[in-house]
């Protein structure tokens, strides 16, 4: 009894959670926003590192800004293919 219970429970759980789970795209609009907000400072700071002479600091301020615009590009294209 306690096994057939247990599994109803997680049967309804688990048709629950992705409804729970969705937020319409908004959450990865919001995600697009923080990114492209990054990439405009780590640009900031890459223009002043370069201006200082500060080689080094710019190297890595430029991996950020890579890293940073792939991750921007991945979620422009799953909020794409989400749309279509």
């Amino acid at each position: 009894m306690k096994r057939a219970i247990a599994g109803i429970l997680l049967l309804v759980g688990m048709g629950v959670a992705p409804a729970l789970a969705w937020d319409g795209n908004g959450g990865l609009r919001r995600d697009i926003r923080h990114d492209q907000a990054k990439i405009a400072y780590d640009r900031h700071e890459l223009r002043r590192d370069l201006y200082h002479g500060n080689y080094a600091a710019a190297r890595g301020e430029r991996r950020e800004i890579r890293r940073e615009s792939r991750d921007l590009n991945r979620d422009r294209r799953e909020l794409y293919w989400d749309r279509h």
